[in-house]
């Protein structure tokens, strides 16, 4: 459903202990995902996961990623409206994400659910 919470990123330089936060808070079980960074992922809610990563040394700040129909149409839209998009990149199997800022400079993020999408090129 466009406009529905469907994930956030919570940055972590200790990924280990926002790990053992976060799970102590609220419950939540963590699986390690393959990557170029470290990247913990928790299912919240039948339609809502979460992660904890440390691909932004530093970065403070959770990144809510909504749900849309369209990521390119979508991207353009948050331009269109002031705001500030990157270029879509996919998830191998599972979709393609985009991180954003609103016209007040927030950062968010979009999804499109999308099994085909393909591993990154390069």
């Amino acid at each position: 459903m466009p406009g529905q919470v469907v994930h956030l990123e919570i940055p972590a330089d200790d990924t280990a202990k926002a790990r053992e936060f976060w799970g102590g808070l609220f419950g939540w079980q963590w699986q390690e995902m393959e990557g170029p960074s470290e990247y913990h992922m928790t299912q919240i809610s039948d339609q809502t996961g979460g992660a904890i990563t440390n691909m932004e040394p530093g970065k403070r700040g959770t990144r809510v990623y909504f749900d849309v129909d369209d990521i390119n149409a979508s991207a353009a839209r948050v331009k269109e409206l002031g705001g500030a998009a990157d270029e879509p990149g996919p998830v191998p199997g599972r979709g393609w994400f985009v991180t954003c800022r609103d016209a007040e400079g927030n950062e968010f993020g979009l999804w499109q659910v999308d099994p085909s999408a393909p591993a990154p090129t390069g």
